[in-house]
């Protein structure tokens, strides 16, 4: 046969053509490397007494077919296969795909496999991905958040398998709960702010009213401000997506609109940056005019003429002690129920939070 041709062997030699393939079974893996359909299956569920030789013809074989074993068929006892699911709202703003990969980096060592889900902050959207999910019988579920609609709490409560909520700390969790306290974030910023001698300050952020944490970082800014006397003299609100010329169209709009604000703090790093480099190009003194700071602290912007002050959200940290409590879940380790890990972000004040 020419190694090339991509028809598939059926058994007795025939060939299904490309559109008429049927699923390779272990017992394609079986004759492709010489062995009975039992060790190929020991094999590939790594399992049993099987040698090394005999191993490595049987994982060659399979790689060479293309073949995947079907989880779903050796779940049914245990009712769960080895997939993860992780529940997102958004991968357009460079937050989230960073607590992915901390996830990815954890799990990559164990059998376990994470599997995407993205909510768009709308709670249907949610209860629909969750459901779609928890019908495959995932070994866990990691979801970003503390607020879902009753029905998704249900379906979280009653699947029977480990949960991690994540990216957030200020509410009442399911079970395991790993991020940071997104008002201390707020009360933070804001007294950074405060000390450095700013007091006519300007907020910029997300009309999303499902977006819980940017609400949270808010309220627990404006109750430090208030309890120094300070209150927030305007506020610019976007809808959609964030990004540089939204940033800079913000920026340019409560200036015009306020021009004696002295601060501008931005719900996110990304509009926070296109609100500096807008003041840079019109030569506004930042920081001994105009101080600015974000949130996120997204490595993207450490090429920005300026570093913008901003404060860290430990993306990466939360990904992987999730993963971490799934996966010793999973093993059977020694964590129970309602593990709560509680993140401190860290203050950057960069070029742009000091009196110059």
């Amino acid at each position: 046969m020419n190694k090339d041709d991509p028809r598939i062997p059926a058994a007795g030699g025939a060939f299904h053509s490309p559109d008429q393939r049927r699923p390779l079974t272990l017992r394609d893996v079986s004759e492709a490397s010489g062995v009975s359909e039992m060790t190929v299956s020991r094999v590939l569920r790594n399992r049993g007494d099987v040698s090394d030789a005999t191993r490595a013809r049987v994982l060659a074989a399979a790689k060479r077919l293309g073949y995947v074993p079907n989880k779903i068929a050796g779940a049914l006892a245990s009712s769960r296969v080895n997939l993860v699911a992780v529940i997102v709202p958004s991968l357009s703003n460079m937050v989230f795909p960073d607590v992915i990969n901390g996830i990815s980096h954890v799990l990559e060592d164990t059998e376990l496999q994470p599997v995407l889900g993205v909510t768009h902050y709308q709670p249907e959207q949610e209860e629909k991905v969750l459901y779609e999910m928890l019908s495959w019988r995932p070994s866990g579920v990691i979801i970003a958040g503390l607020e879902r609609s009753d029905a998704a709490r249900a379906m979280l409560q009653n699947s029977g398998i480990p949960v991690v909520e994540i990216m957030d700390v200020d509410g009442d969790p399911i079970d395991a709960v790993v991020g940071i306290s997104h008002r201390r974030a707020g009360r933070m910023m804001a007294q950074a702010i405060l000390d450095a001698g700013y007091r006519r300050i300007g907020f910029l952020g997300t009309k999303m009213p499902l977006d819980h944490r940017a609400r949270k970082r808010l309220e627990g800014f404006t109750e430090t401000l208030e309890k120094a006397g300070v209150q927030i003299a305007d506020q610019e609100f976007y809808e959609g997506g964030s990004g540089f010329a939204k940033g800079r169209e913000m920026t340019q709009a409560i200036l015009e609109r306020t021009p004696d604000l002295d601060f501008l703090y931005y719900s996110n790093d990304l509009i926070g940056a296109g609100g500096l480099l807008y003041c840079l190009e019109k030569g506004i003194d930042v920081p001994g005019k105009l101080g600015m700071a974000g949130f996120n602290k997204i490595e993207l912007l450490d090429g920005l003429p300026r570093k913008l002050a901003t404060m860290d959200s430990c993306r990466r940290e939360v990904g992987e002690a999730a993963a971490r409590i799934i996966a010793d879940r999973v093993a059977g380790g020694a964590r129970n129920r309602g593990e709560q890990v509680v993140l401190i972000p860290t203050l950057t004040l960069g070029d742009t939070l000091q009196r110059s």
